[in-house]
């Protein structure tokens, strides 16, 4: 292929701006794959014709071959903000990639139009017109893909948040009922909800029950050691409750140290416990659930 400098692609689309957008614009309100029930004819136009100006911006820089240069960062950068605004919109991998491919043949018909008599020169250029316009659907796909990420990991979060409510039982105690698996992430979720509902409530107990918690292994029980000596370094102390005679042999087959801890079979026990310590009396004391 020769260089990219003898490529009329910027010239022409320079000059043939505004026919190239609305060929695009007909193609893109054709497919099915375009979602017009996701996003507004209006900022379809708008965004079609602020790529291609960017388009432009990177064509005119005669470099045709590297995508990567700092002339076509305007046009990256307007694809990756396209590409986030439909991933959070709702738009599928391939729908948006259409918005780039779709532009393909309006592109070739132009070259056609223009180079028609030219069979080698509309060769190169058709050929390097798709090549630039592939790379460009990838960088999209890569920029979707990394919005979707962030999302998931922001839902997981958000999912783990949920999973781990922690609840004033009564004046200065609280509770955390564990439902499900105790892993690294939860547990960290699990501290910082914990730590934080200490400092709001100034409680002075914490009940961690695992009535939930299908199996405890040893990397279960370290995760609640864990969080035990995290809500002591606070100024609480923490009962754990829930402790099934399974869980119970478990623990003692896995060589699992407790002895420091206060362990109860269920969460009233631990609850009368807690009164105890705190001094409280039921019909003494009020809620605050939050």
């Amino acid at each position: 292929m020769p260089p990219s400098s003898s490529s009329r692609i910027p010239e022409l689309v320079a000059a043939h701006q505004r026919e190239l957008l609305s060929g695009w614009l007909a193609k893109q309100q054709a497919a099915s794959s375009t979602r017009l029930d996701l996003i507004a004819e209006s900022e379809l136009h708008e965004q079609s014709r602020r790529f291609l100006e960017a388009l432009h911006t990177g064509l005119a820089s005669g470099d045709l071959d590297e995508l990567d240069a700092p002339e076509w960062s305007e046009a990256r950068e307007y694809l990756r903000d396209i590409s986030r605004s439909r991933a959070i919109q709702g738009f599928k991998p391939s729908e948006t990639a259409t918005f780039i491919l779709s532009l393909k043949q309006p592109l070739f018909e132009l070259l056609r139009k223009e180079l028609g008599t030219q069979p080698q020169r509309l060769a190169d250029d058709t050929w390097r017109a798709s090549l630039i316009l592939d790379r460009l659907g990838l960088f999209t796909i890569e920029a979707y893909q990394t919005t979707r990420e962030e999302i998931i990991v922001r839902q997981h979060h958000e999912l783990l948040e949920l999973s781990t409510p922690v609840v004033r039982l009564w004046d200065r105690i609280l509770a955390l009922p564990l439902v499900g698996t105790l892993d690294s992430a939860r547990t960290q979720v699990v501290m910082e909800s914990l730590l934080e509902r200490i400092v709001e409530t100034g409680s002075e107990v914490a009940i961690i029950d695992i009535t939930g918690v299908p199996t405890v292994d040893t990397l279960v029980a370290q995760h609640l050691l864990k969080t035990v000596a995290a809500t002591r370094l606070m100024g609480a102390d923490c009962i754990i409750s829930g402790i099934r005679p399974q869980i119970a042999q478990t623990i003692v087959h896995l060589g699992v140290d407790l002895g420091a801890v206060v362990t109860k079979a269920t969460l009233a026990d631990a609850f009368a416990v807690a009164l105890k310590r705190t001094g409280g009396a039921l019909g003494a004391g009020a809620t605050d659930e939050r």
